[in-house]
Parts: C-alpha cells; structure tokens; sequence
C-alpha cells in the first residue's frame, strides 16, 4: 500500500531527499521554495498556502513529491483561469481555495511530478486529487509541465492545456555574431543598431555567485519593485527573498546590471538550470531605447551561448520577442476539476482553445527572423 501525505512547508522536507528528485531543475528545488517560504513570499496573507504532497518508502525517504499549495485567488500563475472562477461562482459554487502545483511566480517549464519512479506519477496524483475531493476544493492545477511528463497528467485523466512562449534555441553557435548570421539580413541589421543604442554610454556587467553583493541586490529590488507595481499591483517577491536566493543559489543566478557613470540604473535576473537559462525579472529606473532588449534577451544569449546551454526562456508572453531570434513553443499545463459537469464544460473549452492556439503557433512560427532555408 502506498501512503501520500500533506505538509504544511517545504522546509520541513530533508532537502537532500527533496533535490534528487527535482533533477536540477532550479525552481523546484529545495533551496528556492524553502526562500520563498522563509522569506514570507508564500505562506500567511500572500493566498499561497504550501501544502507540499509527498510519498516516502519504507525507511521514511522521499520517493516522490508535488510542489503544491492551497490558493485563495489565481494570481502569480500566468496561466489564467479567471473566466472558470466566474463562471463556478455565478453557477453558485466557490472556486476558491484551489490547489496549484507550480512553482510560484515562475511561467518556467520544468517538471512538477518529482520522481523517483515514473510508477508512482499515478498515486501521486491521486492523491492530489484526494486531498480536494476531502476538503471540497473545486480543482487542482499543475503549470508548466516539463512536455515529458504530459504524458502522465493525461493517463491520470487531467485535462490537458497548451499556450505559447518564446524560447531561444541554442544550434550549436560559437558567439553572437554566429547566431546573428543565421537571420536575414535586415534583422541582423535590426539588431545591432538595437545593442549599439542600448550600449551606448552604458557599462553592463553579467555578476554571478560571490560577484553579486548586497548592494546590487538593493539596486535590483528598486527595479523589480517598479516592475511588479505596474504589471501586477505589488510585487510577488518580498526584499528577503533575494537575499536568500543570492545566498543560497547564488552559483545558479545571473544578474545582468547596467550602469551609467557607476550608478545600477537597470537589471534582469536569470536562473541557471542543467541545459537552459530563464530569464525572470527585469526592471529600469531609466526609459533608455532597447535597454530591455539588450539585458533581457541579448545578454541572455551572449550568456547560453558561454556557458553552453540549449536554450533561453525568457518568461510569459511578448510577440516582441520573436523578431530577436526567440521562436514559438508550446507550453503545457494539468487541470483536475472536481464536478462532472463543470469538468465537461472545461474539457469543451479547451478543446476549442488548444485549436486556436495551434493556429496561432503556425503563424507565427511562419515568421521568424531566421533566413529561409538556412
């Protein structure tokens, strides 16, 4: 008999067990999610409530694990299902809380069944279908699925869910110009005259582990403070979290700053996994023509491409991406919904949605910037 159980934080899982499961992937490990514990990022008044899901064997080891948390609203997930919540509400239900399997704040792909076992993917999800069928939550969701284990979603009956980011394919490029002579010519053209307007006048610096001090940490919470003030009313990430995340991952982040005259003026955080570099939060204190091109995509690939990476994902949405080398990909989240009836009417919804999704992926990748043929 396999027994799942239900924590209430990451942080009191034994994070040796916890990252052999997590396969590198940083937004899953231990050391991010307990951050964003400790640091007050989830957890009372933020409507995250960690409630990590977990089988062990028989010597009490983990063996398999969701990242799972109650929440009380749909913000910070970047995969919306605001029309479901009110349609359930108008229909007389409560929609909330619901249970979220993801990695906060993060629209990064990465795997969200952490296993020692492929075998144990059913169970696992049971038991996360059990604990809202227990509490009377209305659904569980899982965002961002690593594409491989789709797979295993669906064989459990979730319903599957797809959308569009824009990922940065590393083909073997030895620098920049390389990767540059793969497009057409105009947007070779583009393209310098973007980091020549960006640069100029600017000392931009790629700071990692022990090179990023407190001081750059205070310059780049300003800027993401002004970033998430606008985009999402406040920010997600609380001033401790950075400071957790530099001192414990500090070997896995970039912090790519721009400097006028010694000053930070602006700054984009990356994260470092086995094959890929995510891009995550950018912001400015200046308004500068192409500074956000130049730190968030540019310096991204000038960054893959020296540490020998696949790939960049440089977060949610933005067509704007797509003339600066990055291509269309398909991205994939889980649903559970707990009423038949509702569960119809969503499975109905998304068929129509993956459709229209899939044409939009054909346009775009039609028009791409890279040279026909080449």
């Amino acid at each position: 008999m396999i027994e799942a159980r239900i924590g209430s934080a990451v942080g009191d899982l034994p994070a040796t067990e916890w990252d052999a499961l997590a396969g590198g992937n940083p937004f899953v490990s231990h050391a991010f999610l307990t951050a964003l514990e400790e640091s007050g990022s989830v957890g009372p008044g933020t409507g995250w409530t960690p409630a990590p899901i977990t089988i062990a064997d028989a010597q009490g080891r983990l063996i398999a694990a969701l990242p799972a948390y109650l929440k009380a609203h749909s913000q910070g997930e970047y995969v919306f299902d605001h029309s479901w919540a009110d349609a359930w509400h108008r229909a007389g239900g409560s929609y909330y809380p619901k249970l979220q399997i993801a990695a906060p704040f993060t629209p990064a792909t990465g795997p969200r069944l952490l296993l020692a076992d492929p075998a144990l993917a059913g169970p696992l999800l049971k038991a996360a279908q059990q604990v809202c069928e227990e509490n009377g939550l209305s659904s569980a969701h899982a965002t961002f699925i690593a594409p491989e284990q789709l797979a295993l979603f669906k064989a459990a009956g979730w319903l599957a869910r797809s959308d569009i980011q824009f990922h940065w394919e590393n083909r073997g490029y030895g620098d920049f110009e390389e990767f540059l002579g793969a497009l057409s010519s105009r947007k070779r053209k583009d393209i310098r005259k973007e980091r020549a307007a960006a640069q100029e006048g600017v000392d931009i610096q790629a700071l990692r582990g022990d090179e990023i001090l407190p001081e750059h940490w205070d310059a780049f919470w300003l800027f993401y403070q002004d970033t998430g003030s606008r985009k999402w009313g406040q920010p997600y990430l609380t001033r401790a979290a950075f400071d957790l995340l530099g001192k414990r991952m500090g070997d896995s982040i970039v912090l790519v700053l721009a400097f006028i005259q010694g000053e930070p003026v602006a700054g984009a955080l990356n994260f470092i996994g086995p094959d890929t570099l995510y891009g995550r939060y950018w912001g400015a204190r200046i308004d500068k023509p192409f500074l956000h091109f130049e730190l968030c995509y540019y310096q991204a690939i000038d960054v893959a491409i020296g540490l020998g990476l696949s790939r960049v994902e440089a977060g949610a949405q933005g067509g704007h991406k797509l003339a600066r080398g990055y291509e269309p990909v398909e991205t994939w989240s889980a649903h559970w919904i707990a009423h038949p009836g509702f569960r119809e009417a969503v499975a109905d919804f998304l068929e129509r949605e993956r459709a229209g999704i899939a044409a939009d992926r054909n346009f775009l990748e039609a028009r791409t910037p890279f040279r026909k043929g080449g």
